[in-house]
């Protein structure tokens, strides 16, 4: 899980250096090249030329799902989904890859190897791989999800836009907002290693939960009318809370089903075409307790039940859905 020096693994979790003061502190993404409609670019978008290596459990990786399916991907980039999390200690490891199933399960760092033999860094999912040069084009959701929006559009005919043009100063303002807070506020919730510092990210995430419901229950979306991006980046962190986050992060002041904007919106997303296919609430709780820094015992428990097919009242509010182009 910890990554990689000069080439080599080096097993830890979280990684000593993403610790900070008992604060956790996420590391940046390396990989940051990008996919384009454009035919001429190092990466053009072709039909059946990239992987993605994702893992149910990871709100980032579900990111790229979640649009893959909305933009009606599935057909063109292929996914492999990470085996029950940390079973072994090479981190994120598969047994299905870009060329199919594997003899054996292999890790996911041979990829990042093979892209780069000297490779110093974290190996995360979603890893978008290019079977064409052997290389990693992105390790970095937010930009993944950005060129799933619109690489493909002309291979695909979908017009879907979750980033449109007018909005993108509402969305973007949202997306500051809710990934120090809440995204990424679960993790420096669950990761603390002393009392301040849980106690700081822990009111923070809360006092940020309550801001959003208070908008939830006036507006349907959070940018307005419009379903976008900021709404399934939210999404995916909502989905994995009160399976994961609240009871093996200690995120437990309350429970999504306590708000009633937010439990609604949620599942109005969850029940959206093709968006229940992109998550495995069994596996998703699985792979959060079977960290060993937040679950010692490695031990599943039982509940909760929920139900994120139940019907929802967010009709009461307008929406556009999300546009076409």
């Amino acid at each position: 899980m910890a990554g990689m020096v000069n080439g080599e693994w080096v097993d830890t979790m979280p990684a000593a250096e993403e610790i900070e003061g008992g604060r956790y502190v996420r590391k940046e993404s390396q990989f940051r090249d990008s996919l384009s409609p454009d035919a001429s670019a190092r990466y053009p978008a072709e039909a059946g030329r990239y992987h993605l290596f994702v893992a149910w459990g990871c709100p980032w990786a579900a990111r790229a799902l979640v649009v893959r399916a909305l933009k009606g991907l599935t057909g063109l980039v292929s996914a492999s989904f990470a085996l029950p999390s940390f079973e072994g200690a090479e981190g994120w490891t598969f047994d299905e890859g870009p060329d199919g199933t594997s003899a054996k399960p292999f890790p996911l760092y041979s990829y990042y190897r093979r892209a780069v033999p000297d490779y110093t860094g974290k190996v995360t999912v979603p890893t978008l791989w290019d079977r064409k040069t052997e290389s990693i084009v992105s390790n970095e959701s937010a930009e993944i999800i950005r060129m799933f929006n619109h690489a493909f559009d002309g291979l695909t005919g979908n017009r879907l836009d979750i980033y449109p043009e007018d909005l993108r100063s509402r969305i973007d303002r949202w997306n500051d907002f809710i990934y120090p807070r809440i995204n990424n506020g679960v993790y420096r919730t669950g990761f603390a290693t002393r009392q301040a510092a849980y106690d700081e990210a822990v009111t923070e995430l809360f006092a940020a939960l309550d801001e959003v419901e208070q908008h939830l229950a006036r507006h349907r979306y959070l940018a307005g009318d419009t379903c976008t991006e900021a709404d399934w980046r939210l999404f995916v962190t909502l989905a994995r809370f009160d399976i994961g986050y609240y009871p093996a992060f200690k995120c437990n002041l309350r429970r999504i089903a306590d708000y009633s904007a937010l439990s609604n919106y949620l599942r109005e997303l969850y029940q959206w075409p093709g968006i229940a296919e992109t998550m495995s609430l069994d596996r998703i709780k699985a792979d959060y307790f079977a960290l060993a820094n937040v679950n010692p015992t490695r031990i599943i428990p039982i509940g909760p039940v929920v139900d994120l097919a139940r019907p929802h009242d967010r009709e009461k509010l307008s929406g556009a859905g999300i546009r076409q182009r």
